[in-house]
């Protein structure tokens, strides 16, 4: 059983509807900005040994992973069926609603690195999410919870719609830890924008991640 972390008014969002609904039209388009994306490659580059099993959950049609290096095998799982077949980096995938099925369709101690980009922001039960995800994945294994400012609102749980930046990494780090993580590491860093804007000081998304292992005993 998870370790309930958040109240039910935290859990609930402006738009209540099926989430399977809003995401029913695949989405073809980057979320987030070129110097993000780069960013979130270099860490995936520095913080993923080769040949790991690696679970892109909440994913879509591109990974992030870096194209020079091989994994045993990256698993995919999303809302669109459509946009994960598109995934060129996915071995294998599959469709589930996290909001309302939190149990993974995955062995025991069968992962050794879980991937959520821009998704955390979404999740209405991440105790049990957490929880799953530690169950799923090996000793020494890590999950890596990367995201910058932008959301859905609407989709958004109220914990996180009403937050600041500070506040959603203190509030992924916490939920973690709750489930048997280790403490998190926390990377919050501001990018610079790709191109001449970059070169003359522009701002690209923020970037923040946490990042914990599953205990070894």
């Amino acid at each position: 059983m998870a370790v309930l972390v958040l109240s039910d008014e935290q859990r609930r969002k402006w738009d209540s509807s099926d989430d399977a609904l809003f995401y029913s039209q695949p989405r073809f388009v980057h979320h987030l900005d070129e110097a993000f994306r780069h960013r979130l490659t270099s860490l995936y580059r520095e913080r993923i040994p080769a040949d790991a099993v690696v679970l892109d959950l909440m994913s879509s049609w591109v990974s992030h992973l870096p194209d020079e290096v091989h994994y045993q095998s990256v698993i995919g799982h999303g809302l669109n069926a459509e946009e994960l077949q598109r995934n060129p980096r996915l071995d294998r995938h599959w469709v589930q609603n996290l909001n309302t099925d939190q149990l993974m369709p995955l062995d025991d101690a069968s992962v050794d690195v879980s991937l959520i980009v821009a998704g955390w922001q979404y999740l209405q039960q991440p105790e049990a999410i957490a929880s799953e995800l530690l169950r799923i994945t090996r000793p020494s294994g890590q999950v890596l919870v990367s995201f910058s400012n932008r959301m859905f609102f609407t989709k958004a749980p109220q914990i996180w719609a009403d937050g600041s930046d500070q506040d959603h990494l203190a509030y992924v780090g916490s939920v973690l830890l709750s489930q048997g993580w280790s403490e998190p590491e926390v990377i919050a860093e501001q990018t610079r924008n790709a191109g001449l804007v970059g070169y003359l000081g522009g701002k690209g998304d923020p970037f923040f991640s946490v990042i914990c292992h599953k205990p070894s005993a």
